[in-house]
């Protein structure tokens, strides 16, 4: 089968799931210089067709430190914070007034030669963004920088039901009139919570969060955060990831952070399973529950395969609807990616733990270290004292995990009855 015919079937879950969802999309000024900005734009329009509400929130710092440098001006911070004098203020003026027509050309383009050749939309900025200024914080005055007061909620949605992808910019105005230098991942956060979105997607240029070994870290509660925000410090990748904590306690039920230098980042991160980047969300991504009648179609799809290579005796479909609350099973995004079963043995304070499976993706992920302990937990709470295993091919797994050789005449009547001398299974047991 074709890769992309099977990466379509895996993905329309997704589609469907996305369609009429407000999303709000931050890319800061790196993201835009970078040469994967043509793609980016391709996939952000395509998200478009597909009925995603689309806000794009873009940055300007290195187009705004060009001017600076060919002025002659020095660039001022102070805790990490751009300070806006009037001569800077026009330079991001400048800057940004560019940077949005560019965007806005780019979103306007035919897209001919590419995926969503014919394409038309609009897209729609204004003064959406109400500021007020930093003030003086340490005795050093910011002048014209600015945080963000209000988002104009009414007027975007209003732009987003007309099918409109809403362009903001680093620049926010007060009602005197005024005009303020404002954080990108201020504008993006705060648009996301007040717009109450379902996604904030945040491009940075690393793949997501990178743990101390530069390993992708995948899913991270917000109280997971100001652990990394710790090691992190300064680093770019530490302003990402306070945004996205940020955006998830303010209501915003999901927050993603992928890469801007990365080729199809964005579609990976939303169409898979496992996305491509890293996901701050309030609600955990995979969860170990008892199984429940709707698992059934899912557990068949699992342990199928299985079942057809021997590993496991096979159960039909009536058998699993009989049996579904046996069953405990690992959940990821609506799929069943693991499962076990504990059969309490008749006349006996022993169970039995039956049909573990792994999804082979998924696998040497500690899901069935997690299945196990949650069989072993349920058979204690049932006051069983013994559990029993009968396996073919994973008899060193268990060994590992404190199960010890036993026999069929240490099984309790009730099941030694029903031992399958063809099948040959080889017995262990463990105490609890």
């Amino acid at each position: 089968m074709p890769d992309y015919v099977n990466w379509l079937r895996h993905a329309s879950p997704y589609i469907n799931a996305h369609r009429e969802c407000t999303f709000v999309v931050m890319l800061p000024g790196d993201g835009v210089e970078h040469p994967n900005f043509g793609n980016i734009v391709h996939d952000l329009v395509l998200l478009h067709s597909l009925g995603v509400r689309l806000v794009l929130v873009h940055g300007s710092r290195p187009q705004i430190e060009t001017r600076l440098s060919s002025r002659g001006l020095t660039p001022h911070y102070h805790r990490g914070m751009r300070i806006t004098d009037a001569a800077t203020l026009e330079c991001v003026i400048d800057a940004v007034g560019q940077l949005r027509i560019a965007i806005e050309a780019r979103l306007s383009m035919d897209m001919a030669a590419s995926p969503m050749q014919g394409s038309r939309l609009r897209v729609a900025s204004g003064n959406l963004v109400t500021a007020r200024p930093i003030g003086v914080l340490e005795g050093v005055d910011y002048h014209h920088t600015g945080e963000v007061r209000r988002v104009d909620r009414k007027g975007i949605n209003r732009l987003l039901d007309e099918r409109s992808i809403v362009l903001l910019s680093p620049l926010g105005y007060s009602p005197t009139g005024e005009i303020f230098n404002l954080a990108c991942e201020d504008v993006a956060t705060r648009a996301a919570i007040e717009l109450e979105a379902d996604k904030l997607l945040l491009f940075g240029a690393e793949r997501g969060l990178l743990d101390e070994q530069g390993r992708l870290v995948r899913e991270l509660r917000p109280q997971q955060v100001p652990a990394h925000l710790t090691r992190l410090g300064s680093d770019y990748q530490g302003e990402l990831l306070d945004a996205a904590a940020e955006a998830c306690r303010g209501g915003v039920a999901r927050s993603h952070i992928v890469s801007y230098a990365e080729d199809g980042a964005l579609l990976t991160e939303l169409f898979t399973r496992n996305g491509g980047g890293t996901l701050v969300a309030q609600e955990q991504f995979e969860k170990v529950r008892e199984a429940e009648i709707e698992d059934v179609g899912g557990l068949l799809d699992l342990i199928s395969p299985l079942e057809e290579q021997g590993i496991l005796v096979r159960r039909s479909r009536e058998v699993l609807e009989r049996e579904i609350e046996q069953f405990s099973v690992v959940e990821r995004e609506g799929m069943i990616i693991a499962c076990a079963a504990l059969y309490p043995i008749a006349d006996s304070d022993a169970g039995e733990l039956a049909c573990l499976a792994v999804n082979p993706e998924y696998r040497h992920g500690g899901r069935g270290d997690e299945l196990l302990e949650r069989i072993e937990t349920r058979a204690r709470e049932m006051g069983l004292n013994t559990l029993f295993v009968l396996t073919t091919r994973t008899a060193h797994w268990f060994r590992e995990r404190g199960f010890v050789p036993s026999g069929v005449e240490r099984l309790p009547a009730a099941r030694a009855s029903l031992y399958n001398y063809q099948r040959n299974s080889k017995i262990f047991e463990k105490t609890l």
